[in-house]
């Protein structure tokens, strides 16, 4: 007999032999019949996978992270039989699933898929899920495997770097591919698929490599959840922030000023502006001083932070001066240069915590097919901070944080979230500086913060900064998709790295504990996000223009004049349009740049000292008439509900 731990802790016995499925129809029909994946141990298996030894066993549907990634792995399989079959002599390499879908990277040699391909291609997926083929796994030597795929140089090169008794396959109909394994039990339960796109992609990632073509599909259950999910993509289309950015003037991308390098247009330049004064302001009540530094450095700085061994092949190349042997970096981190402002004089204890701020930009060469939009940038403006404290104030500083990021979501409509504590990944210690003493420090410390704000966290291996653990903040937006904003670091390391310290009140020095923050992340992405999410209906405190006055006719222009000086006097942004064009014309250009407020003014308003208010959004919806003043006090009431106090 073997024991198998359940997730819930429950501890049942079996015979030898037993698999993920036996198991799961032991519990109830119900949930065998919904189970598609498993893992034993930590390690991903079959539903048919016999279980020999003692262990902990987790069952996966469709409703898991893990049981997507299995269902659509398996898709990638089917999808894969689909194009060999359909072109032949492609030589397929890699099919991985992905947070929405899969993909399968192919050499399509002198041939060539295009959209008006996918239908067919889906179509014959679709007819060999309902042959409902079991996937199943079996060793191969690598002699076996090499043999198999001579004419494939691209799985020949990932066979070669693997063992004998590594190596398996996973055949399903008459499809066999080179696989580690985590399936569905058969093809049977696919019932939905659809070719998302092609792209170009290199062979490993490597511009030096051929380009291949990457696949890209996503599969289903049911019919309905496509459905669903092509509406989202549809609505997500219309919510792109490269489209609303172009619509609503906030920035502009330039070939001649460099791929990944956002231009700042007015508009957008008053919104970041607002986002930096908005943080700016609760930051300073919160005790943090402003701080400016350069925008390069030498390049020993970034040797002796770490930054340089670990992002100097992604950053920008060195900068060489007249002077023989010198050399500066664009900054990546602004992190190293606040170390040596800290380092500037000597401190004591009773002088800590010391929080130096900055909207600092750095850079980092990111390649170019990886650049997207706002998000993915070469040149990003962090809202960084950096707090040294000494270990016994490294709580209530990490708490403070933590109530400084939570203010700043709740003031701009981010109320879904979970935080993910991203700690190290114990099998790969080389990716990491530092002590194990100090990393096992820094991960209890965040921890024992999460749980003591009540934090609804997860504990993530592998996700932390190379210098020191850290709490990440993972938001939804209004389509449901998953964005991490905001991180607050610990950090044991950096300080040592600097030969920071402060006298105690021993008289003895000691070194600071250094807390990393950022609660934007970057102005770039969070502005990406926040347009995404709110569709550029942005908060009306954080609108470029809250408001547009709109004459009736060039009659009505001194008063709307009058209008536009009194909601000045109120702090109220607002625009007038006075152009000799009708006033649904008028309307509808301000619906589009999704102005919160049409205020018309006419004859009956002029005469009565009062404005026509219109809603944006509100079609079919009678005007209120109201005076300025009020007008005025229904921004600000609205605002105050928007805004959190700090």
């Amino acid at each position: 007999m073997i024991k198998i731990t359940l997730p819930d802790g429950s501890v049942k016995e079996f015979t030898q032999g037993v698999t993920p499925m036996d198991v799961a129809k032991s519990i109830s029909e119900g949930l065998a019949r919904n189970v598609i994946s498993a893992s034993f141990n930590g390690t991903t298996i079959e539903t048919t996978t016999t279980l020999t030894t003692d262990g902990a066993l987790i069952l996966y549907t469709w409703n898991d992270a893990d049981g997507k990634k299995a269902f659509w792995h398996s898709t990638s399989h089917v999808m894969a039989q689909a194009l060999e079959e359909m072109y032949p002599g492609i030589k397929l390499t890699i099919g991985p699933a992905i947070d929405n879908g899969f993909y399968y990277d192919v050499d399509f040699g002198d041939k060539k898929i295009t959209d008006a391909d996918f239908k067919a291609v889906e179509d014959r997926v679709l007819e060999i899920a309902r042959e409902k083929h079991e996937f199943k796994m079996r060793s191969a030597t690598k002699a076996e495997a090499l043999e198999l795929y001579k004419g494939n140089e691209y799985k020949t090169e990932l066979i070669q770097n693997l063992e004998d008794g590594t190596i398996t396959f996973c055949d399903h109909s008459t499809f066999t591919d080179l696989c580690r394994g985590g399936h569905i039990p058969n093809t049977g339960i696919i019932k939905a698929m659809k070719i998302l796109s092609v792209a170009g992609a290199y062979w490993r990632g490597d511009e030096k490599n051929k380009q291949l073509t990457r696949v890209y599909g996503i599969s289903f259950p049911k019919q309905k959840d496509l459905t669903d999910y092509l509406e989202l993509l549809e609505e997500a289309k219309r919510r792109d922030h490269r489209k609303l950015g172009k619509e609503l003037d906030l920035f502009h991308f330039s070939q001649k000023v460099g791929q990944g390098l956002p231009l700042w247009l007015p508009k957008g330049a008053a919104l970041r502006d607002r986002l930096e004064q908005f943080l700016k302001k609760a930051q300073k009540k919160a005790g943090y001083e402003q701080v400016v530094t350069p925008h390069i450095g030498q390049k020993e700085l970034y040797v002796t932070s770490g930054h340089y061994a670990k992002y100097g092949a992604d950053s920008f190349q060195p900068i060489h001066t007249p002077a023989e042997g010198e050399e500066f970096l664009l900054k990546p981190m602004n992190c190293p240069h606040h170390c040596e402002i800290y380092n500037a004089r000597p401190w004591s204890y009773k002088d800590l915590p010391k929080r130096y701020a900055e909207f600092g930009t750095v850079y980092r060469y990111e390649q170019s097919g990886e650049l997207h939009g706002l998000t993915r940038v070469r040149g990003f403006t962090q809202d960084d901070a950096h707090i040294f404290c000494t270990p016994d104030q490294l709580d209530a500083e990490f708490k403070n944080v933590i109530d400084l990021v939570l203010y700043v979501f709740g003031s701009l409509g981010f109320e879904n979230f979970t935080a993910q504590v991203s700690v190290r990944d114990l099998n790969n210690p080389d990716k990491y500086i530092g002590s194990v003493e100090n990393w096992e420090k820094a991960e209890q410390a965040i921890i024992s913060a999460a749980k003591d704000k009540g934090l609804n966290y997860v504990i993530e291996a592998g996700e932390a900064a190379f210098y020191g653990p850290k709490l990440d903040f993972m938001v939804k937006d209004a389509l449901g998709r998953s964005w991490q904003l905001g991180t607050i670091q610990v950090d044991y390391n950096l300080p040592e790295r600097f030969e920071l310290s402060y006298k105690g009140s021993d008289n003895e020095l000691h070194r600071p504990v250094m807390i990393h923050r950022a609660p934007f992340g970057s102005m770039e992405r969070f502005i990406a996000i926040l347009l995404e999410h709110t569709g550029g209906n942005f908060p009306l405190w954080l609108m470029p223009e809250q408001a547009i006055i709109l004459s009736l006719s060039e009659k009505y222009e001194n008063y709307a004049k009058k209008v536009s000086e009194l909601l000045e006097i109120h702090e109220i942004r607002a625009l007038i349009d006075n152009r000799n064009e009708t006033i649904g014309k008028k309307i509808r250009e301000a619906e589009v740049q999704k102005l919160p407020f049409m205020l018309i003014v006419g004859e009956e308003e002029e005469k009565n000292g009062t404005i026509s208010v219109r809603r944006h959004g509100d079609a079919g919806k009678s005007n209120e008439t109201m005076s300025v003043e009020q007008f005025a006090s229904l921004v600000k009431e609205e605002i105050n509900k928007t805004l959190k106090q700090f």
